[in-house]
């Protein structure tokens, strides 16, 4: 499955790397908080840790060190699996971890932007690098459950 995984790998690289691009070269000159709809802004932070500001104070180093051979592993399972939907989340997963990972090398930090909230309440900011990380990590939590099904329906029969 790695004819399906792939593609979705760089496409959603190459598409949270265009946004944030596009973000830090024209739509936050100057920095500010760029109101969108009563419940989503536009803002510009720098997030050193991992998901959530997690982390924050590790050094780059070790967290380079956590995400490299994590993303190895899941191209290796991207190789491996007959599942058209394990590809598809692999590739979501590898291709934001990869967005994340250029970031982390470049700035020092990921660039998030995405501020979703409901009054006061704000979600921490975020990419779509980490959209797809999340997307994927779904993905393969659906499989798992339809996988765990087939196989009672299977037992059962």
């Amino acid at each position: 499955m790695l004819k399906l995984g792939l593609p979705l790998t760089l496409l959603s690289f190459l598409f949270d790397q265009a946004t944030k691009w596009w973000i830090l070269n024209h739509v936050m000159e100057p920095p500010r908080v760029i109101p969108v709809t009563g419940f989503f802004n536009l803002v510009l932070g720098f997030n050193t840790g991992v998901s959530f500001g997690l982390f924050g104070e590790a050094p780059a180093w070790l967290l380079m060190a956590f995400i490299l051979p994590m993303v190895a592993g899941l191209l290796v399972w991207m190789t491996r699996t007959d599942s058209r939907l394990t590809a598809i989340a692999l590739g979501l997963v590898v291709g934001g971890a990869l967005g994340n990972l250029l970031d982390r090398l470049r700035h020092g930090a990921v660039t998030d932007f995405l501020d979703f909230y409901v009054g006061a309440y704000h979600w921490p900011a975020f990419n779509f690098a980490d959209v797809a990380i999340v997307s994927g990590v779904g993905l393969l939590l659906i499989e798992s459950v339809l996988a765990r099904e087939e196989t009672k329906a299977a037992t059962d029969a």
